[in-house]
């Protein structure tokens, strides 16, 4: 196992703000690892295989610091589950059609929803939605599809959707980090039964790095208000959003 020392501060970076606010790892990381010369398909196999160690930790250390309930049984562990099982379609269809999609078609989509969400939770920050099943359960697939095609995406519709369905923001931002992990190891599997291998370098590099934020994150989180934590996650997808619409562009 080969370490890019670079590599460490970027990964710690990334998945601070991801488990702080439920989003921005994949959808920050991947742009950059390919400023940085990196293909494709050696990112996003990578940045979903330390996805799958940094979400499962993460709703580790989010129950321990009473930000979420996950045990079998309460309305997180559920969503938890619905979550992860309509993920995993999402991210079977969205592998199998990834070189198929042009990649300007690809980021306009996901600037698109990202920002449109960004801006309701916003509008809506002072406002407690009332909890649909149905509407989460579309949530679900819709963030995985985005997950298997760019190895982003995924974080800011899970959790920002769980905010507008009703979901409270800390619990949505631990039930993401879960759900997310799932997902990314089903999208790592299926990768590497196509043939993709994980790099030997960047894979374990982004992981380490990714895993020394983890508990600093959720203890951010129990610190935090949830005005504040809405407000924090309609803030940041609207600038992911406009960000990866403003790339488009240049």
């Amino acid at each position: 196992m080969h370490i890019i020392l670079p590599i460490l501060p970027l990964a710690f970076i990334c998945e601070l703000v991801d488990s702080s606010i439920g989003m921005g790892y994949g959808t920050t990381l991947t742009p950059i690892l390919l400023l940085m010369g990196y293909e494709p398909l050696v990112i996003v196999p990578s940045v979903l295989f330390s996805e799958f160690i940094t979400g499962l930790l993460s709703g580790v250390f989010h129950q321990e610091f009473g930000n979420s309930n996950l045990r079998p049984g309460t309305r997180d562990f559920k969503i938890t589950v619905i979550l992860s099982l309509l993920s995993i379609l999402g991210v079977v269809i969205a592998v199998f059609i990834t070189l198929n999609i042009p990649s300007w078609v690809v980021k306009a989509y996901i600037g698109f929803i990202v920002t449109g969400i960004g801006i309701v939770i916003l509008l809506r920050r002072s406002k407690d939605a009332r909890f649909s099943w149905n509407r989460l359960a579309g949530l679900g697939l819709l963030a995985a599809f985005n997950k298997g095609i760019s190895g982003g995406g995924y974080g800011p519709v899970v959790t920002g959707g769980q905010v507008l369905v009703g979901v409270e923001g800390r619990n949505a931002i631990a039930i993401a980090g879960v759900a997310e992990g799932i997902t990314s190891a089903v999208g790592v599997l299926i990768f590497m039964l196509n043939g993709v291998t994980l790099d030997p370098r960047l894979t374990p590099s982004l992981t380490f790095g990714a895993v020394l934020s983890v508990p600093l994150a959720a203890y951010i989180v129990s610190r935090l208000s949830i005005k504040s934590i809405k407000s924090a996650i309609g803030g940041t997808m609207l600038a992911l959003g406009g960000y990866t619409l403003l790339r488009i562009l240049i």
